[in-house]
């Protein structure tokens, strides 16, 4: 177990991993309280849930919650550096789900409803995901401690 610990939370990359994780982080959690709390203009989950529901991702309520969460708790991870493989590896998927499910038939561009956001934050995701949390970050203080 405290290999997979130190696996998981050990990053060679330095301080450039910061300049991503502070807006990626930021960006997914305000999504994520769109979709669980309303914040910012949001459905909160009852509407976020029956949209989902209306384009086919049922349970919609479930769904809502399971993305939102995905996207509250993993942006706030990232932001802090904390367990950042792992929450980025689950973001990248709800952001293939998102390309997929609702954005790919509507083309490339966000004019559109298209998916080119969605694939900046999965690109974002996956490359945290490589490169671990960085210098800066609670996972590196994790990962000393279990050296």
């Amino acid at each position: 177990m405290k290999a997979l610990a130190k696996n998981i939370t050990h990053s060679t990359a330095g301080f450039n991993t910061l300049a991503l994780r502070l807006p990626i982080g930021i960006i997914f959690m305000a999504h994520g309280g769109q979709k669980i709390f309303g914040w910012f203009g949001g459905y909160g989950l009852e509407g976020t849930g029956q949209w989902m529901a209306s384009i086919g991702i049922e349970p919609g309520v479930l769904m809502a919650f399971l993305a939102g969460s995905a996207e509250l708790v993993g942006g706030l991870f990232i932001l802090l550096g904390l367990l950042t493989r792992p929450s980025a590896v689950v973001l990248a998927f709800t952001m293939i789900i998102a390309i997929v499910s609702v954005h790919l038939t509507n083309g490339l561009f966000m004019a559109n409803n298209g998916y080119e956001f969605a694939l900046a934050l999965l690109a974002a995701s996956v490359s945290l995901a490589l490169s671990g949390s960085g210098k800066v970050a609670i996972d590196n203080t994790i990962a000393t401690k279990l050296a």
